[in-house]
């Protein structure tokens, strides 16, 4: 009995998966913190710099989301034919090549061409990527693994929102940009050969850390109906999940575009960068009260219409509030960063729960690649609203009105796609 317990002690650190996920942690934190958070800060920097107009420079951004989309449907087969951890390495030396291309374009020409680069770069550090590099070591706790590697994102978004507001003020843009650049990049050349180079077939260990003779039961697929082909486009719950998470991230890609440049006249600088911090770090403490009404068994479509219900709220808080007015403005940056993680994890999380297990994959990669296609036009359309304003430099309670109107309006529908998809049973 007791050379049995000793013998789980001592196997028990020896699994790797662990280290996978650490690994993911670390390669979320620089996707996210650079290609997905980074765009507002450049946005704003760039505009500044340049003097070009704010539709122009929010074009630049949906092109850098959009072509992002377009290289996620290549990544399985750069996957299958590269590995991850050597697409990783790519992908973080073309991020860097095109934040270089924001900092030192001088026509717009130059600016779409550093778009096109830094969006196909930073997706191979993404959710595909994250998934991907998890799945063969996680079958049973890949749940749980997936959570925490997920927390990268987000604090990607705490740590180098407010990092690349001091470093380009401190550095200047082309300086912060190649500093990020060389340390993402070593970093991911590191964790390919620490990490990411290995697989459970290489160091002899199975899925979850299980014995080599255990086949113990697993997790017990949907009865639900297999829907294949057109069949999955005629269902009402896919037709509402696609269409609630698209205008979810709509809503919010377009919010996150523009919040930074919006808080700099009320906040100043340094501060509108820890305030959009605060709104990402708000977004972990927002999917743990989700990952808690979960457990109590919350309905997973009710639970998503209560979270954008909340990011709704923040929105109408900054819609009502003035320029002086720092605690609502805060206030509303809670109640809308609470969310920010949900829209994109609770999605697939009901996808789970609504269709065959056989449908599973193929609806999440569906839900997701739709939702990125439709983000992607986000930055340019908030932008053309604030551009119809007569304020020279859109601020929060001066020529906002719109914007949070409108955003506003698009996370109503989400909630109103969301309530639509519920089983009638």
């Amino acid at each position: 009995m007791t050379q049995t317990r000793d013998r789980s002690v001592h196997a028990a650190p020896s699994f790797f998966g662990p280290w996978v996920v650490r690994a993911t942690f670390v390669m979320a934190m620089f996707g996210w913190g650079v290609g997905f958070y980074g765009p507002s800060i450049f946005l704003q920097t760039v505009v500044e710099r340049t003097g070009w107009s704010l539709t122009l420079v929010s074009t630049a951004v949906t092109v850098h989301y959009l072509f992002g989309a377009i290289v996620v449907t290549r990544l399985p087969f750069l996957h299958r034919r590269f590995g991850v951890g050597p697409t990783a390495v790519v992908g973080a030396l073309a991020t860097a090549v095109g934040v270089l291309g924001w900092a030192a374009a001088s026509a717009p020409l130059q600016l779409f061409g550093a778009a096109f680069i830094s969006g196909a770069g930073w997706v191979t550090m993404g959710a595909v990527a994250v998934n991907a590099a998890i799945a063969p070591w996680y079958e049973r706790d890949r749940p749980l693994a997936l959570a925490k590697a997920y927390n990268g994102a987000s604090i990607g978004g705490v740590v180098f929102m407010p990092l690349w507001v001091l470093l380009i003020a401190q550095w200047g843009f082309s300086n912060a940009a190649a500093m990020v650049g060389v340390v993402m990049i070593a970093v991911m050349v590191g964790l390919e050969r620490g990490v990411f180079a290995k697989t459970p077939a290489c160091l002899g260990q199975r899925a979850d850390g299980d014995a080599p003779v255990s086949d113990l039961a697993r997790t017990s697929g949907s009865t639900q109906t297999v829907l294949p082909g057109r069949l999955l486009w005629q269902d009402r719950r896919f037709v509402t999940l696609a269409l609630g998470m698209a205008a979810g991230l709509f809503a919010q890609i377009g919010m996150l575009a523009h919040l930074f440049l919006m808080l700099v006249p009320a906040l100043g600088t340094h501060a509108a960068g820890l305030a959009m911090g605060f709104a990402t770090l708000c977004a972990m403490g927002g999917r743990f009260v989700v990952a808690g009404a979960l457990r109590s068994g919350g309905q997973r479509r009710t639970v998503a219409a209560l979270s954008y219900g909340v990011q709704l709220i923040g929105s109408m808080l900054l819609l009502l509030a003035g320029e002086q007015q720092i605690g609502l403005i805060l206030l509303g940056i809670a109640l809308y960063g609470s969310g920010i993680g949900n829209a994109t994890s609770l999605p697939p999380l009901i996808a789970q729960v609504e269709f065959a297990s056989k449908d599973v994959p193929r609806v999440v990669a569906l839900i997701v690649a739709m939702g990125q296609a439709t983000y992607a036009f986000a930055p340019a359309v908030f932008g053309l609203l604030l551009s119809a304003t007569t304020v020279p430099m859109p601020q929060i309670g001066s020529g906002t009105s719109l914007f949070f109107a409108a955003v506003v309006v698009v996370q109503g529908f989400a909630i109103v796609c969301f309530l639509a998809g519920r089983s009638r049973g």
